[in-house]
């Protein structure tokens, strides 16, 4: 890599052997460290779907066409496209966030209006409080139902299925030294261009997250906040910020640079400054999404929480709304969470139709394992806290990740929330490359071009190679020898 990314990663490596969340010294600034939390799982509460059917496409649009026109409105028939959501969410102003009483109701597909619908319910009812309104991954929307108002909106013959809603955080944990773009080989990638010159990727990308601040890194093309009594999408947790960072920080030549520099990046708030939600603002955030598909052409979601792949139907909205996402054309890559466990019990990284990440322990930039060991687990293995198993599609760095904070700083951050990002930033990179490519093409792509290592520490036994984005063919990696075999590794 070239003399300025070399002195960066001189500058982290000696800089990250201070501890874990380590701050660059001036001219990089301090930030707070961001919490590693865990959420319940979503049960359905209703009435029961006899067909199992997946959720019938509404809109779409030719996958293989090649998106040059950005910011085509979705026009649908007998349907008013504006923030309606919007002025429901924004009238709990200064309230926590909370589930107690609130739950995602899923319409029969015939409702015309789903905005009416939840209008009508509370009309009818005493205490229902609609607070968002989903139009396009499914027909629905969340709302305050009272215990003795529930029965009456289950027993409604245009409500397919009502959900209670639950918490969701963001997947991060709290290790350091540094890995990244060097191990990936993003600066010899033809497409990221990593030379200083600060040329943009032409690409969009989607961080549904806690925001993402203004910084002098990132292009922030604009966003959405789906958190309730705060209508601004900047990042007042920094997780986002963060994760922003390892997918597009500019190539200027200062602070860090992204797999796909400079490209345009939309902030997706769902979670709030403590890194809380719900799943209805996740939703929230995925219709918003799905409704500019045109626009955005990848999805990163460094959140989860408890569940199972019980396919897109709209018993699971969740589920329907990535698979709607998916359907709409747009790859949606996801952490697969910080449990050291099965991967299959976390929501979204189980399902199917995502790309699903887990976090590589890398110290030296460099394939074959003979970098010092991490502060947790020796180089090139599988982090300590990464889930794992046949759900994970690949694995890349995450394990003291150096990006972007917020005012205007830099932060050291452990996670598969750290690891995601970087398969995300590589799908850009492919659809820059392959406009119109496909989701299932776009992870094709990206396993085909892994290292296909095995990683000492993984449980499974499953191996899911490590993320290479590099010019010309992946690097061929002899089996590394398990920690604490004879001539393994540096100590």
């Amino acid at each position: 890599m070239g003399r300025r990314a070399s002195l960066l990663l001189t500058l982290v490596v000696a800089l990250g052997l201070n501890g874990p969340d380590t701050l660059l010294a001036p001219p990089f600034l301090g930030g707070t460290s961001s919490a590693r939390l865990a959420v319940p799982a979503v049960k359905s509460a209703a009435k029961g779907d006899p067909s199992g059917a997946s959720a019938p496409a509404k809109r779409t649009r030719d996958p293989k066409k090649n998106r040059t026109q950005k910011n085509k409105k979705d026009r649908r028939p007998d349907r008013k496209t504006h923030d309606r959501p919007h002025n429901r969410r924004h009238s709990g102003a200064g309230r926590k966030v909370s589930v107690k009483d609130r739950y995602i109701v899923v319409l029969e597909p015939s409702t015309a209006d789903p905005g009416r619908m939840a209008d009508a319910l509370a009309a009818e009812s005493t205490g229902i409080e609609p607070t968002e309104v989903y139009e396009h991954v499914f027909d629905g929307f969340a709302a305050v139902i009272p215990d003795d108002q529930l029965d009456e909106v289950l027993d409604d013959p245009r409500v397919l299925e009502v959900v209670p809603d639950q918490r969701v955080h963001a997947f991060d944990s709290g290790q350091t030294l540094p890995t990244g773009i060097d191990r990936i080989d993003a600066d010899r990638n033809p497409t990221a261009g990593i030379n200083g010159s600060d040329e943009p990727v032409d690409v969009d990308v989607a961080v549904i997250d806690t925001g993402i601040a203004t910084h002098p890194e990132l292009n922030v093309a604009g966003g959405v906040s789906c958190v309730s009594g705060n209508a601004s999408y900047a990042d007042d947790n920094g997780h986002g910020t963060h994760v922003a960072g390892t997918i597009g920080a500019r190539d200027n030549g200062a602070g860090v640079v992204g797999v796909a520099p400079g490209a345009r990046l939309w902030a997706v708030k769902v979670l709030d400054a403590n890194g809380n939600g719900s799943w209805s603002s996740v939703i929230c955030g995925l219709d918003w999404v799905a409704a500019r598909s045109e626009t955005i052409e990848v999805v990163n979601m460094s959140l989860g929480g408890d569940g199972s792949d019980g396919g897109c139907s709209r018993r699971h909205p969740l589920h329907a709304a990535i698979c709607r996402v998916v359907k709409a054309g747009i790859p949606v890559v996801v952490a697969a969470g910080n449990e050291s466990d099965k991967t299959a019990k976390y929501v979204p990284a189980a399902y199917n139709q995502v790309i699903t990440v887990s976090a590589l322990a890398d110290s030296d930039g460099k394939p074959g394992g003979l970098g010092a060991s991490t502060h947790s687990e020796p180089d090139d293995t599988l982090a300590s806290f990464s889930n794992f198993g046949a759900d994970v599609d690949i694995a890349a760095p995450g394990v003291s990740i150096l990006s972007t904070w917020p005012g205007g700083a830099y932060r050291f951050l452990s996670g598969t929330s750290m690891a995601s990002p970087h398969v995300a930033g590589a799908a850009a990179l492919y659809l820059a490359g392959s406009p119109g490519a496909t989701p299932e093409q776009v992870k094709a792509a990206l396993r085909d071009a892994r290292e296909q290592t095995a990683l000492p520490n993984d449980p499974d036994g499953i191996d899911e190679g490590v993320l290479y984005v590099g010019d010309g063919p992946t690097p061929t990696v002899d089996s590394i020898p398990p920690p604490g075999s004879d001539g393994a590794r540096p100590s």
